[in-house]
């Protein structure tokens, strides 16, 4: 409503807007005091850890799990979603904030509308929880009605109603979706998946939802990676540059 209605031009909100967001205001007061250092504008969420390839490497072997290493996972990951798998994808620094904006995820194809039901079954919650639909920046306009970008999913669009039957998963009965663009230049990792997804399907969309199950945090560091893709009916995780697929990994 303060987007659509109120007078401003453009509204920005601080992606951990609750209780989280205090530390982050904290760190901001104490930098904007100290003499040569001024605040720079949020260049995204993924202010958490990360780990390099070897270390990712590391916890596999460690593991003892049977993994492969693609030419391009964004392109494994599309092929495996467009066959309807669900995908756990853990790439680089965890997200700070309670959205999964496509570094800690669980995704599926947007275009089954039974996906919503089964994501919910993954994750071990209600069956009336949504999920959220992420979107090519330069694609948003010609399905969702609403501000753009939205990279942070904290707003919520009108989807063009001749895109809701062809969206059903992410799609709320009001007809609307709570929405994350993705640009190139920030994610693009996650651009290159999406851009892979509609040369196989046709939609530039991908179902998305945090990746963890009901109780649980979000999945943060490699092992609980492999706990959760353990524990749960998820066909393929992408972790780093490598793939680990159910059948090999439980075989």
């Amino acid at each position: 409503k303060i987007a659509a209605r109120g007078p401003y031009r453009h509204v920005w909100v601080q992606p951990a807007a609750g209780d989280a967001g205090t530390a982050l205001g904290g760190a901001l007061h104490v930098a904007a005091a100290q003499e040569g250092t001024a605040p720079e504008p949020m260049p995204g969420t993924d202010l958490g850890r990360g780990w390099s390839d070897d270390e990712i490497r590391a916890w596999l072997e460690t593991a003892a799990v049977p993994y492969e290493e693609p030419d391009d996972i964004a392109e494994t990951v599309a092929e495996e979603l467009a066959r309807d798998g669900v995908v756990a994808w853990f790439q680089g620094r965890s997200e700070f904030g309670p959205r999964a904006l496509g570094h800690r995820s669980l995704m599926a194809h947007p275009g089954r509308a039974e996906n919503l039901e089964r994501l919910n079954h993954v994750k071990g919650r209600e069956e009336f929880r949504p999920v959220a639909p992420m979107v090519l920046a330069d694609r948003a306009a010609d399905l969702f009605t609403g501000p753009l970008p939205s990279p942070y999913m904290l707003f919520v669009h009108d989807v063009d109603p001749a895109w809701r039957d062809r969206i059903p998963a992410v799609v709320h009965i009001d007809g609307t979706a709570r929405i994350q663009t993705v640009e190139e230049r920030r994610e693009p990792l996650v651009a290159r998946m999406l851009a892979a997804f509609e040369r196989r399907t046709g939609l530039p969309v991908v179902v998305n939802t945090s990746l963890n199950t009901a109780g649980r945090p979000m999945v943060d560091d490699p092992r609980d990676a492999l706990e959760c893709f353990g524990s749960a009916p998820v066909d393929l995780l992408a972790i780093g540059p490598f793939a680990v697929r159910r059948g090999r990994a439980f075989a």
